[in-house]
């Protein structure tokens, strides 16, 4: 995964402190900073809120980094932070309110939950401040729900330590000196939450809570004959019966926001599998249309994974009737300006993406320029040499069957095929992404034999591992040109498919786009040879080069069927 190359971690965990400070930018910064004194961690993102006098703080790394970072946060909150003295619209029970831990990679949410216990139990007894576990980290049923532990919020705390129901899971259980001042803290492990916030074009609370119990989980209590005023429907023990909202997994509440002279809906997505962000946008935009207002945009609450926003562009798209393939960061901006992301505040996607956020742009090929690559490659380096050239020859080639494609899909008259195309454009996509990542990739390759090479040779042991070193990175430098062919190959597809029943118009793109196919074939071959006569293995050699002369054979045949084509079109 990404965040693992990047990171370099095995396992790891977000996590998303919300500190009860929103307006001194000074005091935020200090605490925020404060995890960044763990080695290995990685800030992400510290997203302050001034109506709602609260900051979200984002924060990845190893799971111990994570506990001794957060741990750091907490009690720096606690030190700056005096709860007898706050005021803010989101509630809340103390300096650190919430920090709830998220399984990101290579952990799983049992383990997650040990580490959020471990991390609670640390709190409680070394800081003195009363821990709540909920979510999965919760000790009994009733306080899996956040609003439950938090009900009360920091103005009753000192009655709710006192009840033998709620004494908190750890940490004192009598409102003294040193809880009064920092409150209590509510630690968790749940899978990836999405704050989102959705503008309204009215300044009433009470009209955007109505729609939020249209749509949220909990929806609203039951009244006789559905009326505002109706008498409450209980249940036999005398609970009063909710009339559940159409998503599962949501919550939600309507509020003024006074610095946007606005009212807002306040949504936790708490599982995007179940409630997508652009379901619950659109639903909302239908329910705010029967009460007589309008969604004028959203915003998002910190940092979020990439999927949300691609799912979303994608979802637009397709209500448009247009092409889904066309790249990732243009699916994101569909989604941007149709969500309206950018209504309140600039929208910046390498600030506010976690995948955005953690990629090492600087050191990759792919980002430079045209003529800083072509520099690159002319330069003295060897690298990047043939390997990369043949990969990026490959994935110009597929994004011109691709452009064809996309023409299609829009041109006149062919509005019901929009569909068909769209599906071979998603397809080229797909190619050309992977041709793309194998430029560095085959770079990666020719440095790691470099590396191999310059490992030392002063004893038989070292020797020996040096050799071994050496034969797997160029194993590894075989099998990646290898890949640049198999990928190469198989877009030929696009091309033909292109070249047959796409945009007459542009059947001359779809053949030179089968040309560099080929080219990108035959040139990552090149490199599949040379590296075969350094390993050892030639079984293996033999092997892998009757496939590659097999694919060169099969890349030049479909090359001329892709050209008798083309030229039939325009002779």
């Amino acid at each position: 995964m990404l965040i693992i190359k990047v990171i370099k971690m095995k396992q790891i965990i977000e996590c998303v402190p919300n500190i009860s400070e929103g307006i001194d930018t000074n005091k935020i910064k200090i605490i925020a900073t404060e995890v960044e004194k763990i080695e290995g961690i990685k800030l992400l993102n510290i997203d302050p809120g001034k109506a709602t006098n609260r900051t979200v703080i984002t924060f990845v790394g190893e799971p111990q980094n994570v506990i001794d970072a957060a741990f750091l946060l907490i009690k720096k909150s606690q030190e700056l932070i005096d709860m007898r003295n706050h005021l803010g619209e989101h509630p809340r029970m103390g300096a650190t309110d919430v920090c709830p831990l998220v399984p990101i990679s290579n952990i799983s949410m049992t383990e997650c939950v040990k580490w959020a216990h471990k991390l609670g139990k640390r709190v409680g007894e070394e800081l003195n401040i009363p821990v709540y576990h909920y979510e999965e980290a919760a000790k009994e049923e009733k306080r899996r729900n956040l609003a439950n532990c938090r009900q009360g919020e920091y103005e009753g705390l000192s009655k709710k330590l006192e009840n033998e129901n709620w004494r908190p899971d750890y940490g004192p259980n009598n409102f003294n000196k040193s809880v009064e001042k920092s409150g209590a803290t509510a630690i968790s492990a749940r899978d990836f939450l999405v704050a989102y916030n959705i503008n309204l074009n009215t300044t009433s609370t009470r009209r955007a809570n109505a729609v939020a119990f249209d749509i949220r989980e909990a929806g609203r209590i039951k009244r006789e004959g559905g009326s505002l005023n109706g008498k409450i429907i209980k249940d036999k023990d005398g609970n009063p019966i909710k009339e559940p909202g159409l998503f599962k997994s949501v919550k939600g509440i309507g509020w003024y926001i006074e610095e946007y002279g606005i009212a807002q809906i306040s949504y936790n997505l708490t599982n995007i599998n179940t409630a997508s962000l652009h379901d619950v946008f659109d639903k909302t935009c239908e329910r705010a249309n029967l009460r007589g207002m309008r969604v004028t945009g959203s915003e998002l609450v910190g940092l979020v994974p990439k999927k949300v926003l691609v799912d979303a562009g994608k979802h637009f798209l397709k209500k448009q009737k247009r092409s889904l393939g066309i790249s990732e960061k243009e699916i994101i901006k569909i989604a941007v300006k149709t969500l309206g992301l950018d209504e309140l505040a600039p929208f910046n996607i390498k600030e506010r993406v976690i995948e955005y956020m953690l990629d090492d742009l600087d050191n990759k090929l792919i980002d430079l320029s045209l003529s800083d690559f072509a520099n690159e490659t002319a330069s003295e380096s060897p690298a990047p040499g043939g390997g990369s050239i043949a990969a990026y020859c490959g994935s110009i080639g597929v994004a011109l069957g691709t452009m064809v494609a996309n023409l299609s899909s829009h041109k006149r008259g062919w509005d019901d095929r929009w569909e068909e195309f769209s599906i071979w454009a998603e397809k080229g996509m797909q190619y050309q992404k992977t041709l793309l990542e194998l430029v560095d990739e085959d770079t990666d390759a020719f440095n790691k034999i470099m590396d191999a090479f310059r490992l030392p040779k002063d004893s038989d042991d070292a020797i020996s591992k040096r050799n071994e070193e050496i034969q797997k990175a160029t194993k590894n430098a075989i099998l990646t040109p290898f890949k640049v062919m198999t990928t190469a190959f198989n877009s030929m597809e696009v091309m033909k498919a292109m070249a047959e029943i796409g945009n007459p118009n542009s059947v001359t793109d779809a053949g030179v786009g089968a040309l560099c196919a080929r080219t990108s074939v035959i040139g990552a071959f090149l490199n599949v040879k040379i590296n075969c006569a350094d390993y050892e293995d030639k079984k293996f050699v033999k092997d892998i080069t009757e496939k590659g002369q097999k694919l060169v054979d099969e890349a030049c045949k479909l090359e001329n069927e892709i050209m008798k084509i083309t030229y039939s079109k325009i002779n």
